[in-house]
């Protein structure tokens, strides 16, 4: 199992897009179980098969990466 906590956070796009082929490769080719925390919300959909968000630490919606819905996005990761 890996970890990542903000992989992107201060990276150049170019390498940010490389982090991503990496992760999709370890996760594709070797089976290693990715637990990604990100803010960036397209590079999460990217790398990402499912999803878990959290709102003051508990768990408010979770699934498979294309369940998470405009709605959800609006309720919990928007400003």
């Amino acid at each position: 199992m890996l970890l990542l906590d903000e992989p992107t956070e201060g990276i150049q796009p170019n390498i940010v897009q490389e982090i991503g082929d990496i992760i999709c490769q370890l996760n594709r080719e070797l089976g290693l179980t990715v637990i990604l925390v990100e803010q960036k919300l397209p590079f999460a959909r990217k790398v990402g098969d499912r999803f878990v968000l959290l709102d003051r630490g508990r768990n408010v919606a979770s699934g498979e990466m294309d369940d998470l819905s405009d709605d959800l996005i609006r309720q919990y990761l928007t400003v």
